[in-house]
């Protein structure tokens, strides 16, 4: 009994579990925060100024796709270049990358440019993205991870995730005068210089500050030069859970280009959603990972990963169904209360994700599935706004629903859970 009591007292103890972590995922979490704060405050008028630059929903599609097609061919070279050498410099390149992306949406003077602007800050989100996660997966414990990851996501997706489009919605309505849902893309302009400005604070953060030396392959081992793309076959040969968890990458990354771009500019042009209201809806999401964040972590570090991530991609449906079925705006904020949960079953996904392969491979795992998830969702993101345009944008999510129900979530339950799986690492020994 007293072992139970002191159990639960320990997973409480926040202060105590951060300071039992290492360094490098600490600074991981300060620019993690940091880079959602300026992403979310831009996040429910991105898509909207494209459009209102003159952009159709089909190029606005176009554009993305090519981003997630390049990130999937980028995708493996970068994980086999994580496990020789470590995340840091490709971590710093995807930041730098992320400022170009920004002063190009900052400087457009037409929609092609801000266009290439949204091409960059996805080259910059999967670079910056899989240096950090190796960074999140190999610092943290197994029985620690899922809280770890959902620490980063309370404070950078919760806590400055509602800062970043409070301050959105207040300038815009405040100093640029908006009245109702923005029409002229100049009111929105001024946001990415301030996502700019934040994003280099972010930069210097990572290279003065982060240090990763103790990751990445030694001696004989880091010089080894291996096929990324036969390494990433040979990882789905070596176990089935393997190519499940494949083939569930391709689903779990569709809300990025299917959902994700179009939500509030659905929100907007459906429901009738006002500047102040998108907002609102943007800080409700982030509110429930400031809520439910620390708290799902530990129900997942405890109770299991599998259930964890079932009830978060479940409440996350709900909300797309609620999303589609009300009318007009009264139900917004619930919808992006519900919407949170997308981003916390994406960590736990990822901590799974994680724990299906040896250490010494999980730069090559997380590039071998980024490869598979971006061909898939570039797939979807030029098909999305064809879709949008001319069949009708509710069916961007009745197409992704269906995904999630007919083969995504059964697939979750035939896997292990994770939480105390032991690896055979005997199945993996061809991909030293």
């Amino acid at each position: 009994m007293a072992n139970n009591v002191k159990e639960k007292k320990n997973d409480l103890d926040f202060i105590g579990f951060w300071k039992a972590q290492q360094p490098a995922w600490k600074i991981t979490v300060y620019r993690t925060s940091m880079e959602r704060l300026v992403y979310k405050a831009v996040l429910p008028y991105l898509t909207l100024y494209i459009v209102l630059m003159g952009a159709t929903k089909a190029q606005l599609g176009t554009v993305t796709a090519m981003g997630t097609l390049v990130a999937a061919f980028m995708a493996p070279f970068l994980g086999s270049y994580i496990d020789r050498n470590g995340p840091k410099k490709m971590y710093l390149l995807g930041i730098v990358i992320l400022v170009a992306g920004y002063v190009a949406l900052w400087r457009a003077p037409i929609w092609q440019i801000g266009a290439l602007g949204m091409f960059l800050h996805t080259m910059g989100q999967t670079l910056g993205g899989q240096s950090c996660a190796n960074i999140c997966g190999n610092c943290l414990e197994s029985c620690d991870r899922a809280k770890g990851m959902l620490v980063c996501e309370t404070f950078a997706a919760g806590v400055l995730g509602m800062v970043g489009p409070a301050f959105a919605g207040w300038f815009l309505v405040n100093m640029m005068g908006v009245d109702g849902t923005p029409t002229d893309p100049e009111t929105i302009r001024p946001l990415f210089f301030f996502c700019v400005v934040i994003t280099v604070l972010s930069l210097l953060l990572v290279i003065f500050k982060l240090d990763v030396s103790h990751l990445g392959a030694k001696g004989a081992a880091a010089k080894v030069k291996r096929n990324p793309f036969k390494d990433a076959i040979g990882l789905m040969k070596a176990d089935k859970n393997c190519v499940k968890w494949m083939i569930m990458t391709g689903v779990n990354r569709m809300p990025m280009v299917m959902i994700v771009p179009y939500l509030q500019l659905y929100a907007a042009e459906a429901k009738g959603a006002t500047a102040a209201e998108l907002a609102a809806m943007t800080t409700a999401t982030a509110l429930t990972s400031v809520v439910c964040g620390y708290f799902f972590g530990i129900l997942a570090d405890k109770y299991g990963r599998k259930k964890t991530l079932t009830f978060a991609v479940v409440a996350y449906l709900a909300a797309l169904i609620l999303l589609l079925t009300s009318k007009g705006t009264g139900m917004l904020i619930v919808i992006g209360l519900l919407v949170g949960f997308q981003e916390i079953g994406t960590v736990i996904n990822g901590s799974i994700q994680h724990e299906l392969v040896p250490a010494w491979a999980r730069g090559r795992w997380s590039g071998s599935n980024g490869m598979v998830g971006s061909l898939v969702a570039s797939v979807f993101a030029y098909a999305a706004g064809i879709i949008y345009d001319g069949i009708g944008p509710q069916w961007l999510f009745i197409i992704y629903i269906v995904a999630e129900v007919v083969i995504r979530l059964p697939l979750l339950w035939t896997l292990p859970e994770t939480l105390n799986y032991k690896v055979d690492e005997s199945k993996f020994e061809h991909l030293l």
